[in-house]
């Protein structure tokens, strides 16, 4: 077992957050209509992708009809279609759609990962309990070996400045504010960029469209292709 498979499996054994255990395994037990012949994972859900990885994806939580029923981030529901298919569009991922943990996807170059691992009832993770969270994301980050960060959502970007900061990262004063499209350039050539989060309540508004979605990402490709200073 890596390293990275070890922190894996501390995570979905996580029991810290009572309110998110609670919730997640109601969910997980009494499930959707849609959904009734699924066994849901019902467990915190781990960091997916390349462990070579020079792009990390910060999103914010589980589903609770998404990567709480299937066990992989960003799986199984309406935001993981929109950013699958456009890390496949970028050349991040080997198909376009995500619908369950043994679908065959693949991501090369990119990994995915979030502030907190539980479904939190109304997509809503409590300050406390993205505090507890933080650790995985810190040890996740150490072994990964990121030129761009990549948050989705402010609170993905909080997330992604505060481990920076803790890893020992002198970020700028004041703390950069999230936008879509900002960009903070951070020592020995990486640098964290934002992007509305994929959630329905942005890409069915029209608040995030593929075309936005592209260009950040053509962005993003070429930071990792700017060589290292």
């Amino acid at each position: 077992m890596t390293k990275l498979e070890r922190v894996h499996a501390e995570i979905t054994r996580c029991r810290a957050c009572p309110r998110l255990v609670e919730w997640r395994e109601e969910v997980a037990r009494v499930k959707r209509r849609a959904y009734r012949e699924w066994t849901y994972w019902g467990r915190p859900v781990p960091g997916f992708g390349d462990p070579r990885a020079r792009l990390v994806i910060v999103g914010l939580a589980p589903a609770a009809h998404g990567a709480n029923r299937t066990g992989r981030i960003f799986t199984g529901d309406r935001s993981g279609d929109f950013l699958y298919a456009g890390l496949h569009r970028a050349g991040f991922a080997n198909q376009p759609t995500s619908q369950h943990r043994d679908d065959g996807l693949t991501l090369d170059g990119a990994y995915i990962t979030a502030a907190a691992r539980c479904a939190p009832p109304e997509n809503k993770p409590l300050p406390e309990e993205l505090a507890r969270c933080a650790p995985f994301l810190d040890r996740e980050l150490a072994l990964l070996p990121a030129r761009v960060f990549l948050a989705l959502g402010a609170i993905g970007w909080n997330a992604a400045l505060v481990a920076l900061a803790r890893s020992g990262v002198e970020l700028p004063t004041p703390r950069p504010a999230f936008g879509h499209g900002a960009e903070v350039p951070l020592p020995g050539g990486r640098t964290l960029v934002g992007c509305y989060h994929v959630s329905q309540q942005n890409t069915q508004t029209g608040r995030l469209t593929p075309a936005m979605f592209d260009a950040v990402m053509t962005r993003v490709r070429r930071l990792l292709n700017t060589p290292s200073p």
